[in-house]
């Protein structure tokens, strides 16, 4: 039995080192909200929404000051809308109602993020799953707390280039529509290969079909608990020691957040999904994966060796998780976003960080190219490259990748964009020059990888 002792255990991380749980995400299915007629699925949605999710705040809050644990955001995910709005949508202005709704409901229950905006097309689009990704832009302007996400890949189907296509087209859209704020709709969207039904971290969150009626799931995160201890213990000492560091210390976060997942799950009478660890940094100072690299023994990100160290250091990260929790999922491993992680910022303004080689560092990593900024005039094209070269590596290496991308209107390299909150700021990074746009015009899908035949 976990008991409040290990948690007492980690108080000095909690203190000192930004250990928390960052988030608590009730998932919802919203199957039986559907309904023949927008307002009813919409009515259905905001009633069973608010319903099941109404004491998630306070308890999140009280479960905080009661053992001591910051828990930093509590969060929705459903069911993806396409599915749910299927019967009654049809065209993209009755999918935003369904955002609007969502939207809504949010606030009401004092959520930051409620994510499921979303469809699944890995093997092709239905009429409601086009029609919901033609509608993100519009909802991603009309909304403040939505997360959407599509996923355009798997390692059993290939990935599909039309959706690749068009989701290029979707990005640059959503950031126009959202220029005012720094194109910030394109940072509640992301475009992904080999989605996992109960990630609870945001923008990729959706409750999938094969989840209960409503589960509780949570994410926990201490980047800066792990640089803390390989900077005060392992300098200098063998690989052996420093993985065996990093496995502990992974173990005992964990820990902390199989409590948290299971007290929550006994207060709300949801039933507990999973634990995702990930080393998810934020802007605060000492947050940072980047830190973590640096005392592995990198100068900057970016120099050689990054990929092997990153390596490393998800590969313990999973393992000392798995030996705490017998439920770990979602994600769980190591992030890089940009704009996120301070460290990671750095390493962009010093030179030593490109999207080539934050590319290289996905193979090995939690998910993908995360909150990176690039210049407004960025094409189409280019993104829906760069987002067919993510799904192309979580296809092959059958791991979630992700690309959450932010074409923002009117900056340049160099430039710098403010998101606020755990969104962060990021640098503009600079792209490729040459295109790929007779690729991205052809039709149909890349097949799945022969290793993908295993029944």
């Amino acid at each position: 039995m976990i008991n409040i002792s290990e948690v007492l255990e980690t108080n000095r991380m909690i203190l000192e080192e930004n250990l928390d749980v960052r988030t608590i995400t009730m998932g919802i299915s919203l199957l039986d909200c559907a309904d023949s007629s927008v307002k009813k699925t919409c009515d259905k949605i905001y009633a069973k929404i608010t319903r099941l999710a109404k004491d998630l705040v306070k308890t999140g809050d009280d479960i905080g000051r009661e053992f001591g644990v910051p828990v930093v955001n509590k969060r929705v995910s459903i069911t993806p809308a396409a599915i749910v709005g299927s019967s009654c949508c049809k065209k993209p202005s009755d999918f935003v109602k369904i955002a609007k709704t969502l939207d809504r409901a949010a606030k009401k229950l004092g959520i930051n993020f409620i994510g499921g905006y979303s469809a699944i097309v890995s093997k092709g689009m239905t009429p409601a799953d086009e029609l919901l990704i033609r509608s993100i832009p519009a909802a991603m302007a009309a909304t403040e707390r939505v997360c959407s996400s599509v996923n355009v890949g798997s390692t059993k189907t290939g990935i599909d280039m039309d959706a690749v296509r068009l989701m290029g087209e979707i990005v640059k859209e959503t950031a126009a529509k959202t220029k005012s704020r720094g194109s910030i709709g394109c940072a509640k969207l992301v475009v992904l290969c080999n989605a996992p039904d109960d990630n609870p971290f945001m923008a990729g969150a959706f409750h999938g079909v094969s989840e209960a009626d409503a589960v509780i799931n949570v994410g926990v995160s201490g980047p800066g608990v792990v640089n803390h201890v390989l900077r005060h213990t392992c300098r200098g000492v063998g690989f052996e020691t420093l993985c065996e560091t990093i496995k502990k210390t992974a173990f005992k976060i964990t820990r902390v957040g199989q409590l948290v997942a299971q007290e929550a799950s006994k207060r709300l009478g949801v039933p507990f999904g999973i634990i995702d660890l990930s080393l998810a940094p934020t802007p605060a100072i000492g947050d940072s994966v980047a830190d973590i690299l640096r005392e592995i023994g990198l100068e900057e990100p970016g120099a050689p060796g990054t990929t092997a160290a990153l390596a490393l250091l998800n590969d313990q990260v999973k393992k000392g998780g798995v030996m705490a929790s017998s439920y770990v999922g979602g994600l769980s491993g190591a992030f890089i976003p940009v704009s996120e992680d301070q460290g990671m910022i750095d390493a962009v303004n010093a030179g030593a960080l490109t999207i080539e080689k934050l590319e290289a560092m996905t193979c090995v990593c939690s998910v993908g190219l995360d909150m990176i900024a690039v210049p407004g005039s960025t094409s189409a094209a280019t993104i829906s490259g760069i987002i067919a070269d993510e799904a192309a590596i979580g296809m092959v290496n059958q791991k979630t990748t992700a690309v959450r991308i932010i074409p923002v209107a009117g900056k340049k390299v160099g430039d710098s964009v403010e998101f606020g909150g755990l969104l962060g700021h990021a640098p503009v990074m600079r792209v490729s020059k040459f295109s790929c746009e007779k690729m991205i015009a052809r039709k149909g899908r890349i097949p799945a990888p022969i290793h993908s035949f295993k029944n």
